[in-house]
């Protein structure tokens, strides 16, 4: 089991150790702006669609005076 949990402990330390050489963390930039285009896009969907909502129960006729 002792022999186990070294090799396990070594692994993970030569894996961080990598990990941490590694100038490359990926590409954050672009992430964040395609994350953002894509909130913003909800966001617009969203009001779209609200406003179509609201104006067809605006439109109904509810038969209250007039």
């Amino acid at each position: 089991m002792l022999h186990y949990v070294r090799t396990l402990w070594e692994l993970t330390r030569t894996r961080i150790t990598l990990l941490r050489a590694d100038p490359e963390r990926g590409e954050i930039t672009t992430t964040v702006i395609v994350t953002a285009l894509m909130a913003i896009a909800a966001i617009a969907i969203i009001a779209i669609i609200v406003a179509k909502l609201t104006q067809k129960a605006n439109s109904i006729n509810l038969g209250f005076g007039g």
